[in-house]
This record gives structure tokens, sequence and C-alpha cells, in this order.
């Protein structure tokens, strides 16, 4: 599945370096600077400032194709929320893994409320289609109150060493913050993650992929995928 979006008529560098420096910056821990910098080394004299512009404009969309050719998920959903600061003001990252630890949902919202982990219920439930068999999630009291209103006969499994899978999944997000020294907006926020999450999920090797040479594959098909989705290849 070819990305149709994605055009790249008026920009100087041809479209293969402008993917290449998209994919440095989402995939690794690296700030426009050093990504400017890496490329400078390779010959391409590109501002971080440039890097950015390709990144808002071209990574969310890169992104939406490897979700549309993201696999079904597992059933059992691990749910958690982190708090993140923007501009002196806290929200609230509310984010769903499966089983296999795929990211399948990252919602920023204001409120760490009833209201809050019912919308990302209901946007998780209406992205895959099918009500999981079990969610698991810490002791919260608003999951257990929003999965009353959407699906009363889910199974819930409420306890804080049981949601590892979900708190582990924010240690990424939490490296990249860092190196970002923070977010301008919301908006930045929520855009950057959903880029961040596809391309983590398109890289990551599954568990029963754990030879040399499997994990050499895996990262082949991943890069294939990567320039399929920035219509490239």
């Amino acid at each position: 599945m070819r990305n149709q979006d994605i055009r790249y008529k008026r920009h100087r560098f041809p479209p293969q370096i402008i993917a290449h420096v998209v994919w440095l910056y989402a995939r690794f821990n690296l700030s426009l600077r050093e990504v400017e910098e890496l490329m400078l080394e390779r010959g391409v004299d590109v501002s971080y400032e440039t890097i950015r512009r390709w990144t808002v404009k071209f990574g969310p969309l890169i992104a939406r194709t490897l979700r549309r050719r993201q696999p079904r998920p597992g059933d059992v959903w691990h749910l958690d929320e982190v708090v993140v600061k923007i501009a002196g003001r806290s929200f609230w990252l509310w984010r769903a893994v499966d089983q296999h630890g795929v990211v399948l949902e990252e919602i920023l919202q204001p409120k760490r409320d009833k209201r809050a982990a019912k919308r990302l219920l209901v946007k998780l439930m209406k992205r895959w289609g099918f009500v999981p068999k079990r969610i698991i999630t810490d002791k919260l009291r608003s999951y257990g109150a929003a999965k009353r209103e959407v699906a009363l006969g889910l199974d819930h499994w409420s306890h804080k060493g049981l949601n590892n899978r979900a708190e582990n999944s924010h240690l990424p997000f939490r490296k990249r913050e860092r190196v970002m020294q923070g977010f301008r907006s919301p908006g930045a926020l929520q855009r950057f993650v959903s880029i961040q999450s596809a391309t983590r999920n398109c890289f990551a090797v599954p568990a029963r992929r754990r030879s040399a040479i499997t994990i050499r594959y895996h990262r082949l098909e991943a890069l294939e995928a990567w320039k399929i989705a920035a219509n490239v290849a």
C-alpha cells in the first residue's frame, strides 16, 4: 500500500533524503540539531528548522499509512496514563498497548477522570472494531466507571503490579521528552507521539524473532515498510 497522500513537489531535496531525515528523527532519540549534524557528515547541508518542517508535514502521513498496515492486535489491552507538563500546565497522556507491547492508541487529555478513560476506550474499540477479552489497568477508579458505560461485561483486572507492560510503554516517550526538552503545545505532543508510536510498532522486534538473522530480516522488512509508507520505495 503506497502512500498516495505524500507529494514531494517543490522541495529542493530528493524524496529519499526527506524520508530518511524524518525516519532518523522519529526512530531514534536524536534532537533536530543532531540529525542536522548526521546529515552534514553525509554531505547533505540541511538546517534543523527544515528538518522540523519536514517532520511536521510528512511524519503524520507516514505514520497513518504505517498504522493502516498494522495487523490486528492482541485481545488483552493494558491501559495507563502519564502526566506531561506543557508550558507549565499538566496534561495526561493516555496510552493503550496489547499483551505483546504494541501501542494501540494514545490520547492527550487535560484530565484524569472517567470522561477521559471513556474516550480512550471508545476510540480503541472504534479503531480496531472489536471488544477485547480483557483490559488491565492500575487502580484508578475512572477505568472501572468508564468500562461500565462502554462495555459492561468486559473483563477488567485492576492491579498496580499487573500493569507493567503499559507503564514500560511510557519509557521511550520519556526518553524522547528529555531530548526534546518538553513540548510547545498539546497539538505538537499529540502529533509527535503518533509518529513515534507508529514507527516504534513497525521496528519493534516480536518476541518470536530473537535470533540475530531473524532480527536482521525484521529490520529490513521494517525499512521497506517505512519506504513504502513514505512513498519512496
